[in-house]
């Protein structure tokens, strides 16, 4: 299994905001929060095939790991699931006024 260093961590968490680490198995991989570009990329892909948008997100989002997981289709499929966890919608406030 893949294991970041705390330095690695905290370089990357300087650099993309949140790092996330998602396991199965005896794999890993850390993984940044997908900004608009990436979101809206993997959108227009999963929109033929719904298996690339979660594709998409994992490569855009990829920050070091066990490579395994990119193209073991068991493990690709297990992290799937988890992979929009990675997109956080804040709660919005409308007024009228």
């Amino acid at each position: 299994m893949f294991t970041a260093t705390k330095e690695q961590i905290e370089q990357w968490k300087a650099k993309h905001g949140d790092v996330f680490r998602i396991r199965v198995d005896d794999k890993s991989c850390y993984l940044k929060t997908p900004n608009r570009k990436t979101l809206g990329y993997a959108s227009m892909a999963g929109k033929e095939n719904p298996l690339k948008f979660n594709e998409v997100i994992l490569n855009e989002c990829w920050l070091d790991g066990d490579g395994e997981i990119k193209t073991d289709d068991a493990l690709f499929m297990s992290i799937s699931a988890r992979l929009s966890d990675l997109i956080q919608i804040k709660e919005a406030e409308l007024e009228k006024l």
